[in-house]
């Protein structure tokens, strides 16, 4: 079904203030303050999540895991909205890999089932892929001994993340967490997401599927070295941060936010993220698949572009972020290119809208990559169109503001189908 969007998320547009055509240090003002605000939010909410980890650790219970999954899920909220930053600024994509990286061959971390999403045939491509370092204090690791008797946040970046220059070894970020936390969704196609018991931290004889004490441990690193590079990201965007004076001394400053607009909307989420999964069908390339979240991250994801482009963002505490905008300079440019890029990110937003609310009455994202599900198909496909029409208005927006050059990501599975099957 259709539904309206949220009071707070679509009059957006209203709480941008209005500026010159030549005023581009006050846009690039409101862009670096929705960045430290959404970043902000996104290490509150991870402060929050450490907390209840360290709880549940402390003394675990059914209700304490619980209570660790909400707090996860509450912390993708503003940390999908930061995404649209990524493709705009080194700085960001740089980090990027530490806090968000996925797919992940979860059995580099823990247990896996051969009914989970790591088949077994995957470890000839990346022979870490079954290492399961929970259960293995002593390993080999791209050809050295690794000594893990203690797992710590060192541990996870410096030996173990990304070992091998293999992308699939994630042993960081929200992802290893969500695996920790809900454990492989086994059935494909159906509304279970992961189902990992609570007494998989639980102590001696109640423990299930061993090494208890070590999955705590790892859990525990995993969380504090996410709070730690949202404490550097945080930093990095306001007032005297790295990121927020790169940003004030481009002269090309709106490209930037062009750049990270369009790359977001094309290649990265309708391509990579959208596209991609349906095409193959496949509920391996969900975002979030073991806590079947996926429908908010698509969501959220959208929501930040329509963030920086209407220059204002609703905190977790429902504060208002908002300045001089984007949109306020390509109105000065051309009225009608303003409001049809403003019309098709909300298009884009309600099509979102629809998949959210599919998901969270039963419909969920795998479900909606099952071949024979025809409606949940559409929705997905309705998404993705929006993406990338939205995406050519970028561009047209792109040109009405005399930008030359802006470097969009591609995708294959947009731009040449037949090469996602070779």
């Amino acid at each position: 079904m259709t539904m309206k969007l949220l009071t707070t998320t679509a009059c957006c547009a209203c709480l941008a203030t209005p500026v010159l055509a030549d005023d581009h240090a006050f846009v690039l003002a409101t862009y670096a303050d929705i960045a430290a605000a959404a970043y902000g939010d996104s290490l509150t909410t991870a402060q929050m999540l450490q907390s209840a980890v360290d709880d549940f650790i402390a003394v675990p219970t059914a209700e304490g895991l619980e209570t660790a999954k909400a707090a996860w899920l509450s912390a993708r909220v503003p940390y999908q909205q930061t995404e649209v930053y990524r493709f705009g600024n080194p700085i960001v994509d740089d980090w990027e890999g530490k806090v968000n990286a996925w797919p992940l061959d979860e059995g580099l971390i823990d247990y896996v089932s051969a009914e989970g999403s790591a088949p077994v045939e995957s470890y000839t491509e990346n022979p870490a892929a079954g290492l399961n370092v929970i259960a293995n204090p002593i390993f080999t690791l791209s050809g050295g001994k690794i000594d893990a008797t203690e797992i710590t946040p060192a541990l996870l970046r410096d030996t173990i993340h990304e070992a091998g220059g293999a992308e699939a070894n994630v042993a960081t970020g929200y992802h290893a967490i969500e695996f920790l936390l809900w454990g492989q969704d086994i059935g494909a196609y159906d509304a279970s997401a992961g189902q990992r018991p609570w007494t998989d931290y639980a102590a001696d004889d109640a423990c299930t599927n061993g090494n208890c004490d070590r999955r705590a441990a790892y859990l525990k690193a995993a969380t504090d070295l996410l709070v730690g590079d949202l404490e550097f990201m945080a930093a990095a965007w306001v007032d005297g941060g790295d990121a927020r004076a790169s940003v004030m001394a481009d002269d090309d400053g709106v490209q930037r936010i062009l750049t990270g607009m369009g790359s977001l909307s094309y290649g990265e989420q309708a391509g990579e993220r959208m596209q991609l999964g349906l095409l193959l069908n496949d509920p391996e390339e969900e975002h979030s698949c073991f806590s079947d979240n996926t429908h908010n991250d698509h969501f959220y994801d959208a929501l930040g572009i329509r963030n920086v482009y209407n220059g204002a963002y609703v905190g977790i505490d429902g504060a208002v972020t908002s300045g001089a905008s984007l949109r306020d300079l390509v109105a000065a440019a051309d009225p009608s290119v303003a409001d049809s890029l403003g019309a098709a990110l909300d298009r884009t937003q309600i099509d979102m809208t629809n998949l959210k609310v599919a998901a969270e009455g039963g419909l969920k994202y795998d479900m909606m990559l099952d071949p024979a599900n025809d409606a949940g198909g559409a929705l997905v496909q309705a998404a993705i169109d929006g993406l990338v029409a939205q995406t050519r208005q970028i561009e047209r927006a792109a040109a009405a503001l005399g930008v030359a050059e802006v470097a969009i990501e591609g995708s294959d599975s947009l731009d040449d189908p037949d090469a996602v099957f070779e």
